[in-house]
This record gives structure tokens, C-alpha cells and sequence, in this order.
């Protein structure tokens, strides 16, 4: 399992974490996906308990990502500016926060990927990815490269982390109603 945790990370990390963090998250992961009783036995100080929605594993997971890897917000226009923040200064958007204030979530989350789909060309762009179940947060969500969504969707659900393309997921969630 560690290395098919190393590989998601790797994948959803886009380059923002560092082969040793990457392999330090997805070791620890998978002592706690193992045996999670001698994982909090080990870690005293994490804060988890069996009340929680997610498997410890994935609470390591998810509770390890850096902010420019895991995006966490309430709505579409703080997502964004997550995302944006995330970037720096040095690559520049169309599209601006602001302008997805009055908008529904559809049409903001349409807006978010057609900008995120114009980046990084050479990798097809990103799509925005809905990452586990979000504990304190509306949205929770990471960046993959175009090119790497089949082989990001295959991993999460060997290693059974909830993960679906944002765009794909609302529109089928909006259908359902």
C-alpha cells in the first residue's frame, strides 16, 4: 500500500512536495491504514478517533497535505483564490475570484476548470479533483494533471480514498436531485 500511496501523492502533489515528504506521509499512512490502534499508540499527540468519517490512514493522508497541494474552502470564490494564492505571483488568471461571487456553484465550478484546464498545456491542464470527505470545509479538493486523473482515480480506489473529478462529481450530484 506505501507505494501506491507514494505514487497518489506524487500524482496530486503536482511537484509541490519533496520525494521525502511524499514518502514520509505515505509510510506513516500505511502504519495507520495497518494497524491503527499501534499507530495512535506511537503518535499520541494526533487528534483522531472513531467518530471521525475517514479511515486514520486517510486522516494522515489528508491532515499531511500541504495548503498548495489540498484545497479547503466554504465556497467557490475561496476555493479559488486558494488555488490562485497557491500558483504566486509569477502565473497570471483570466479569471478572478471575485467573479465567481453571485454565481451558482455549477457555473463557478465551470468557470474555475475551464481556467485550470488552460495551464500547464504540456500536461493537458489540470482538473480539479474532489480529495476525501471534507471534515470542517464545504470543498476539499486537489489539482491533477490532465494526463494523470485515470491513473489518480485508479490509485484512490485501491488505497480507498474518495476521489472524483469536481465538475463530473457536481453535475451527476445536481442530476440526482
Amino acid at each position: 500500500m506505501k507505494d501506491q500511496l507514494e505514487e497518489l501523492l506524487r500524482l496530486i502533489g503536482s511537484g509541490c512536495m519533496s520525494e521525502e515528504e511524499i514518502a514520509r506521509i505515505a509510510g506513516e499512512a500505511a502504519q495507520a491504514y495497518a494497524d491503527p490502534a499501534a499507530f495512535l499508540a506511537a503518535n499520541p499527540d494526533i487528534n483522531y478517533d472513531d467518530n471521525f468519517p475517514i479511515p486514520l490512514g486517510e486522516w494522515v493522508v489528508v491532515g499531511s497535505l500541504p495548503e498548495t497541494v489540498l484545497f479547503q474552502a466554504d465556497d467557490y470564490q475561496q476555493l479559488f483564490e486558494r488555488i490562485v494564492s497557491s500558483f504566486g505571483p509569477q502565473v497570471s488568471f483570466v479569471l478572478k475570484a471575485k467573479q465567481l461571487a453571485k454565481t451558482e456553484p455549477l457555473k463557478a465550478l465551470n468557470r474555475i476548470q475551464v481556467q485550470l484546464s488552460s495551464l500547464y498545456p504540456e500536461k493537458g491542464g489540470y482538473v480539479l479533483v474532489d480529495f476525501s470527505e471534507p471534515l470542517d470545509d464545504e470543498l476539499q479538493a486537489v489539482l491533477v494533471y490532465s494526463c494523470d486523473v485515470e491513473r489518480v482515480m485508479q490509485l484512490a480506489v485501491e488505497v480507498g480514498i474518495y476521489a472524483a473529478p469536481a465538475l463530473d462529481a457536481l453535475k451527476a450530484e445536481l442530476e440526482a436531485e
